[in-house]
């Protein structure tokens, strides 16, 4: 039977009787070491909390402090797939049906019940109009009254007549809107020049146009007649700026409404949308950065 001698000492490295210690370390060496990570690790943490509370005493919880990198908004619609596109077939309800769910959705929070309340709504009227101020961010006026935005201005896109949105007939609808940003002032075009000439008449005061039409040149004729519904055809300025969530809960974007009314069937469509305005501009790398494109095939 082997000796305890040849256990290469390690027994003894673990609890050594004779000295005390445990691990090598005596009872007062295992405390001074303990203490001294103690404080260590506890000044380590008092410089991170230091500075993260340094750092949330420079931030507003209602202004954001750095925008000078902020993109213009994104032109975001409904419905909207992963892959942008919106195919179905008129006989066959169950295709048409999830876009017709999503366009349910959007429109039910406009509903005018929901924008009765006078203490959180005002009517910003149905024609375009100057900017709404309602004081600075950080003021000590609380929250702010959101612009009513009717859901009838929608026309045939509303729900209100037809809930199916176009979809049955093969006219289907499509939901437009620009994406929030705190504070931020969307500026009408200042001329002419940027924009495509069959544009150029949705350009007048207080007003951010929308233009949709074809991506591909081949497919020029076969898109036909797009109907816009909204207000003036666009983003009414009156509904900005954006205060945020805290002071702006009840804020609703403006929506304008596409009815495409005689698409080409069985063919896929690819369809390009564009906001114009001074300050807003367009980025290969995002699709969606003040335009998008969709794919559309009515199937029958």
């Amino acid at each position: 039977m082997p000796s305890n001698k040849d256990d290469g000492g390690w027994k003894k490295f673990l609890w050594n009787s004779e000295k005390g210690e445990l691990l090598g370390r005596t009872g007062g060496s295992w405390f001074k070491i303990t203490l001294f990570y103690i404080i260590f690790y506890g000044c380590l943490a008092g410089v991170f909390i230091g500075t993260i509370q340094a750092m949330l005493m420079t931030l507003s919880d209602y202004k954001p402090t750095w925008q000078d990198r902020v993109a213009p908004p994104g032109l975001s619609h409904t419905p909207c797939s992963d892959k942008a596109e919106v195919f179905f077939n008129l006989r066959e309800t169950e295709t048409y049906l999830p876009y017709v769910k999503a366009l349910r959705e959007i429109v039910s929070q406009y509903d005018e019940t929901k924008q009765s309340d006078k203490m959180q709504f005002e009517d910003c009227g149905d024609q375009p109009g100057e900017y709404r101020n309602r004081g600075d961010l950080e003021s000590d006026m609380g929250v702010r009254k959101a612009c009513q935005f009717h859901r009838h201005l929608l026309g045939p896109c509303s729900g209100l007549d037809d809930n199916d949105f176009g979809f049955k007939d093969g006219k289907p609808c499509l939901i437009v809107k620009l994406n929030r940003i705190v504070n931020f002032r969307p500026k009408p075009p200042s001329s002419n020049e940027s924009i495509p000439e069959e544009a150029q008449p949705k350009v007048q005061p207080n007003i951010i146009p929308l233009y949709c039409t074809n991506k591909r040149e081949e497919d020029a004729d076969k898109i036909g007649e797009i109907k816009y519904y909204g207000i003036s055809e666009g983003f009414p300025l009156q509904y900005y700026p954006y205060y945020g969530k805290r002071l702006h809960p009840h804020y609703l974007q403006p929506l304008v409404a596409l009815q495409f009314t005689n698409l080409t069937r069985n063919t896929e469509l690819r369809i390009e949308c564009k906001v114009f305005g001074e300050n807003i501009y367009y980025n290969e790398k995002d699709r969606y950065q003040g335009r998008f494109d969709i794919k559309i095939q009515v199937n029958s």
